[in-house]
Parts: C-alpha cells; structure tokens; sequence
C-alpha cells in the first residue's frame, strides 16, 4: 500500500467544508444521544460513552484513510469482499445472538455486526467492478450476471440472520449504483418484472409472520396500539409534540419517561425533535441534507470514474438509510431496524458511516491528480 507521502497539493485540496460538515453533524448527534440515553440511575458504561469512544476510534481511521490513494481499494476490493463474507458466515454460525438474531461477533470491546461493513464492502465492489468494465451503450441483463452475484452472497447470508432491512439496503445500494452507470431498456424492464416477481414471492414464501406483522401495523398502527403499532405512535408523538421550538435539551417527556422505545437507536430523531421542535429539525435536517449533496459534489468533480463510482455509493448508503429512518419514525414506513447514520447508537455503523465519509474526502483530495487506472 502506497503511503502518504508530503504533498503540498494534497493540504491545499482538503475539503474544510466537507469535513465542518461532518464535524457539525457528528456533534448535533452526539448531544442528542446524550439525552437520548442519560440516566442517572444507569448500570454499567452508558450508550453515550461508548459512542464517544466509537467517534474517537471512527476519526482515527479517517485520518488513516486518506493517508492513501483511493485507487488502492481496486487490489483491496476482493480480499475486503472475502474477508467480509467470512464473518458474516462467522456471525451466523457462532455469532452472539439478541431479540431472537444472530448478528454480531464478540470481539471483547465491543460487538461487531459484520453486516453494516457489509454496506460499504458493497459500495467499494460494484464501483470497482463498474469502473472497470464500462459499457457506452448499457449495461445488458447478462452483464449483470457478476455485480448481481456479489450482492446476492451477502444478501442471502445477511437475510438468514435474520435481519431483513440490511439486506434490502443491499439491493438498493445495488440498484442505485446499477441505474447510475446506465442500462439498456431491456434491462430496466426485465429488472422490474423480476422485482416485483420476487416482492409477490417474499410476501407469500420469505417473510416471516413479525416481518408481515410490521408492514400490516405500518398501514394501520392505530389498531394495535399497545402492540406491534406502539412504536410507531409514540414516535408521532414525540415528533408532534416538539411544536415550533421544542420542550428544550434534556426536557423531552416521551423520551425521558420512557414512553419512546430505542429512542437511542432507531428513534433518535424523534427524542431530536421532541426537544428543538420544527425549526430545531429543519437546522438538522438542512445541515445533514447538505452534507450528502456536497459528497453528490465531489463523486460530479471526481478525476475518474472509480472516484465518481465511489463517491456516489457512499452518498448512496447513507441517504437511503437516513430517508428509510426519518420515514419509518413519522410512521411513513414500516419499522425495519434502520439507523440514522452518525445519529442513531451503534459502533458497527457509525464505524462503517465515518470509513465511508473518509472514503469522500479521500476522492475530494486527490481530484488534482492524474488517474492511473486507465478508467
């Protein structure tokens, strides 16, 4: 791997603009886990010391990060893949198990869930598969055939955890990513005759009765309000009754009394919006909106196609995720598990969420030089 060597371009091209964003993002979002999971009667390290601990670690590795050429992830990409795959096997067979999954493996420090990496490995595989075979007229169905077999493997082992809103991230990171580099219409047709073919399949063979159950209570939570649709209505709650301005830090009453459940982890937001209101939210949301168009950005000001490939995928696997959050707590969408990426409590994601960012920044920085891959 090629370090780093001192280069002044490289200091005169750091995106401070990029990276006040993600510094303004990762501390709105710090200060909210705080209240999120503040206890003073609290047994053992609290969420939100982990979390700083997590945000030291993530930061570290930015820095690591873009102490190389991001052209080095093309030689990186499959051993990544592999290593990946392997633990996702490892997580199924010896991996801790919570709520009925098995997802994480113990590492002793804290519990690694190989799926959200799983994203990022994603990301990095079909950019660099992409970059490297270009098609001017379209991608075919059958010059899917590989990108569709790298996604399936994870999919399928990540979809046996159970944990099926990770696993449909993948397939929408994949067809993000697949519509970005162009297809020939016969592509998009035969893509979408198969999707909803194998939607009416999962529905009558795949899903389990809990994962029906969440898309039923998402039509209708009002008929099981103390149930399945409970989490969905305190949500609401709590988002309307931030009003204009909010009930003020550490003064949420859905969160605080407990009415709010994962108001740390999948319902962050709504602890967010319970205590700024509306006008706090839109602070938030324009702040965190900001940063995913200015990494649209840098993919459009890339200096190849790998770098444009990338960078659009890390856009992607965060801007899916945060949309998929903020819809599921408004009670827009069924409750699937997603996190806001840099909000909600996590190690595994906010891990994977920083990597992806210094993955931009590492494009942004090296916009100047010549591409050496021939793409």
């Amino acid at each position: 791997m090629k370090m780093l060597r001192i280069d002044r371009r490289l200091l005169e091209h750091f995106d401070v603009i990029l990276l006040l964003l993600i510094v303004l993002v990762c501390t709105m979002a710090y200060f909210n886990l705080y209240s999120a999971s503040f206890s003073p009667k609290a047994l053992g390290t609290p969420p939100y010391v982990k979390q700083g601990i997590f945000f030291l670690m993530g930061f570290a590795s930015f820095v690591f990060i873009i102490s190389f050429d991001y052209q080095e992830l093309h030689s990186w990409n499959y051993p990544f893949y592999g290593l990946i795959v392997l633990m996702l096997l490892l997580a199924f067979f010896v991996g801790d198990k919570a709520g009925g999954a098995q997802r994480w493996i113990n590492l002793g420090f804290f519990k690694l869930q190989p799926s959200e990496p799983a994203k990022l490995m994603l990301v990095i595989t079909l950019a660099s598969y992409y970059s490297r075979k270009e098609i001017n007229d379209g991608y075919s169905i059958t010059d899917l055939f590989v990108p569709v077999l790298l996604t399936a493997v994870p999919f399928l082992l990540i979809l046996l955890q159970p944990d099926l809103g990770t696993a449909l991230m993948l397939g929408i990171i994949f067809v993000s990513m697949t519509v970005f580099v162009k297809l020939r219409m016969s592509t998009y047709l035969i893509m979408g005759s198969l999707g909803m073919g194998i939607g009416v399949f999962a529905w009558e063979k795949l899903l389990k009765p809990y994962q029906k159950q969440r898309i039923q209570t998402f039509l209708n939570p009002e008929n099981d309000p103390m149930g399945h649709g409970y989490q969905i209505l305190q949500s609401k709650i709590a988002v309307g009754s931030g009003g204009k301005f909010g009930k003020g830090y550490l003064e949420g009453t859905q969160g605080h009394l407990h009415f709010l459940p994962e108001r740390h982890t999948d319902f962050a937001f709504s602890v967010w919006a319970e205590e700024w209101g509306f006008v706090g939210s839109l602070i938030f949301l324009g702040t965190y909106f900001l940063l995913l168009f200015w990494g649209l950005y840098v993919a459009m000001n890339a200096r190849d196609r790998f770098g444009v490939l990338l960078a659009f995928g890390v856009v992607v696997l965060i801007f899916w995720q945060a949309i998929i959050n903020l819809f599921m707590i408004m009670g827009f969408l069924p409750v699937v598990g997603i996190p806001l990426p840099l909000v909600s409590y996590g190690g595994s994601s906010l891990l994977t969420t920083v990597l992806g960012l210094s993955i931009l920044m590492n494009v942004r920085m090296r916009r100047f030089q010549p591409s050496m891959s021939g793409d």
